[in-house]
């Protein structure tokens, strides 16, 4: 019997490996392509200058630092509300709801998160800021609340998702054993499925974490875009401008090669470099828990 590959199969390999690889060779020339537009930043403006409090390009003030904050404040708003509400409603989804009802529910997760986000934006500016203003009595409902209950409403479907398929991916052997053992379906829950799960739940919340970074219209709709310092615990309540919103406000004004180009390039790279940033963390937590639980198992 003829043991060499078929060619069809040797064609569809090199296709896979071609796709594979791709990606890896797209990620690394965007990475150049950010650094040769923004390094010049560095060098057309003064790094003390660079991390300072004012945003204003128009009189060649470009501290980011307005910009960091902001962006860290709804992104941290923001995983405080999809991380409670995600990770139930998958263990909803996965240990409590019956069978039909969860093939109800989860279909309508995952269409509320290809809803497009500039949508979402609409809505937030027409029904989510006005009722902030009226419910908090503040001056104006284009708050960084506002951009963090949005971005938390976006992240929850994509957490929602991943968490529900590795909660059901956990055997059903583990469960059967804990009840048998005499725990409650509760404790079987909490120290059993989701222990069991833990890898599946971490890329679930930073797949979440990485949509909050990265989300634009959304969040450029409903904060005010405001470059102040969000450092107070009242600056959830005040406009505040993200890294992501700045972008996508100034670049298509801006003049090519300018100074104020190559400095929305560096903020593109800032906010590449933390997402690699949290990339890897999450790899590297994923990978830790997978080896624990092997020797657990060995």
């Amino acid at each position: 019997m003829d043991k060499s590959p078929n060619w069809r199969e040797t064609f569809v390999t090199a296709i896979v490996k071609t796709c594979g690889y791709s990606a890896v060779v797209f990620v690394i020339l965007i990475f150049f392509f950010l650094l040769r537009q923004g390094l010049p930043a560095l060098f057309e403006v003064k790094l003390g200058d660079l991390f300072t409090t004012r945003w204003y390009p128009i009189e060649n003030h470009f501290g980011i630092l307005p910009l960091l904050t902001g962006s860290l404040v709804v992104t941290v708003g923001a995983m405080l509300i999809a991380i409670p509400f995600g990770i139930g409603t998958a263990v909803f989804l996965a240990e409590i709801a019956p069978r039909w009802m969860r093939e109800i529910l989860k279909p309508l997760v995952e269409l509320l998160g290809g809803i497009p986000s500039v949508v979402l934006g609409f809505l937030g500016i027409l029904l989510l800021s006005p009722f902030l203003r009226v419910f908090l009595n503040l001056p104006t409902g284009l708050t960084a609340l506002a951009g963090a209950l949005l971005l938390g409403a976006i992240a929850i479907p994509t957490t929602v998702s991943i968490a529900e398929d590795a909660l059901d991916s956990v055997p059903q052997g583990y469960r059967e054993g804990a009840l048998a053992l005499g725990a409650t379906k509760w404790q079987t829950i909490w120290r059993v499925t989701l222990p069991a799960a833990r890898s599946g739940v971490l890329t679930a919340l930073m797949l979440g974490v990485g949509r909050t970074i990265g989300e634009t219209m959304a969040v450029m709709m409903v904060t005010g875009n405001a470059p102040v310092m969000a450092i107070k615990l009242t600056s959830i309540l005040s406009p505040v401008r993200t890294m992501t919103a700045t972008i996508a406000a100034e670049m298509g004004e801006v003049a090519n090669g300018s100074t104020h180009y190559h400095v929305l390039f560096l903020i593109g790279l800032i906010l590449f470099l933390i997402s690699l940033a949290v990339n890897i963390t999450a790899s590297s937590v994923i990978f830790k828990s997978r080896k624990r639980a092997e020797r657990v198992l060995s």
